[in-house]
C-alpha cells in the first residue's frame, strides 16, 4: 500500500541513497533531490505529500527551500534535517512552516514516525474542514426546509 509521495533533498549521495531506500520499503513513493535547485525544478504543488530535506546544502540551504516550496503549496508536510543543530535553526524552520526537525545522525524509525504523524495531522485538518463546510451547509439550509415546511403546511390545510 502506498503511504504517500515524499521528495528527499540532501547534497549527500549516501543520505539521500538510504532515505530513499528505507521510505520505499516502508510504502512510500521517493523522488531524490541533489540540491534546492533540484528540488525546486522537481516539485510539483500536489503531486508530494511530503518534502524531508537536509538544512546545509550549497546555493540553496533547506530554508530558503522550505520557504519557496511553502509558497508553492502549503499542504506539504516539510520535514528538515540537519547534521548542525542549534535550537535557533530549529526555531527557524518551524516559524518558516517546517512540520519537524531531525537532528543527524538519525534514527530511520524517527523520521518514519515523523512523517506519519505530519501526513496524519495534514490529513486530519484536510477532514476538519470538509466536517466544517458541512457544518456550515446545513446551518444555512435549515432556514430553507423551515420554510419549505410550513409552506408545504399551509398548502396541506388548503386541500
Amino acid at each position: 500500500m502506498i503511504k504517500g509521495n515524499i521528495l528527499v533533498v540532501d547534497d549527500e549521495e549516501s543520505v539521500r541513497s538510504v532515505l530513499k531506500e528505507y521510505l520505499a520499503n516502508v510504502g512510500y513513493v521517493v523522488v531524490t533531490a541533489d540540491s534546492g535547485e533540484d528540488a525546486l525544478q522537481k516539485f510539483i504543488p500536489g503531486k508530494f505529500d511530503s518534502v524531508v530535506s537536509d538544512l546545509m546544502m550549497p546555493k540553496m540551504d533547506g530554508m530558503e527551500l522550505l520557504k519557496q516550496i511553502r509558497q508553492k503549496d502549503t499542504n506539504v508536510v516539510f520535514l528538515m534535517i540537519t547534521g548542525y543543530p542549534s535550537i535557533e535553526s530549529a526555531i527557524e524552520a518551524i516559524k518558516a512552516g517546517a512540520y519537524d526537525y531531525v537532528t543527524k545522525p538519525f534514527k530511520f524509525e524517527d523520521v518514519k514516525i515523523k512523517l506519519e504523524r505530519g501526513l496524519y495531522a495534514r490529513n486530519l485538518e484536510k477532514s476538519l474542514k470538509r466536517v466544517n463546510g458541512l457544518m456550515w451547509g446545513l446551518i444555512i439550509s435549515i432556514p430553507i426546509w423551515l420554510i419549505l415546511g410550513i409552506v408545504l403546511g399551509l398548502v396541506w390545510r388548503w386541500i
